[in-house]
């Protein structure tokens, strides 16, 4: 077995943990001033997008409206449309900088369907390029990411501003 190296993930291991709460890591990110920490793209009325901080690929990010609810159900139409507007934002401004190939653009909706935060509904717009499976996560049930999150996230930031 090979092993991998990843010397950026201690930061992670070691930082102090947020206490356990009722807000959602998406609602502690809304809430915070700290864009940069939190890897906020764009922040628009109602909703904001960030990058995941456990991508699929590089680019991976997310879509959120502020208000925390399990589902679409509980958001006003302005909120959904603002949240499928910037939706198709953060594609255009992907296209743009990154040139991928294609999207995986998807909603989990509930713990069984795969949610990782249930109470927080969310859009994650995932980047694609041909031939981005490979034997790493296939065979080796990892994912290589290319770019540092704060590195990406100063690259897209800029491209939200001239998308809007």
């Amino acid at each position: 077995m090979d092993t991998l190296h990843a010397p950026w993930r201690i930061q992670y291991i070691l930082a102090p943990k947020p206490p356990a709460s009722d807000l959602s890591l998406f609602t502690r990110a809304a809430q915070s001033s700290d864009d940069i920490a939190n890897h906020v793209l764009v922040r628009e009325r109602t909703c904001f997008a960030m990058l995941n901080a456990y991508p699929y690929t590089g680019g991976h990010l997310m879509v959120v409206p502020y208000k925390q609810v399990p589902d679409f159900d509980e958001l006003t139409d302005d909120e959904l449309l603002e949240l499928m507007k910037l939706t198709r934002r953060a594609q255009n401004v992907l296209k743009r900088v990154m040139k991928p190939d294609g999207f995986n653009v998807g909603v989990n909706i509930g713990r069984t369907a795969g949610a990782g935060i249930a109470e927080h509904v969310h859009i994650h717009v995932v980047p694609r390029w041909n031939g981005d499976t490979n034997f790493m996560p296939v065979i080796a049930g990892a994912t290589v990411v290319p770019e540092a999150l704060t590195d990406l996230a100063a690259r897209l930031r800029p491209a939200f501003i001239e998308a809007q």
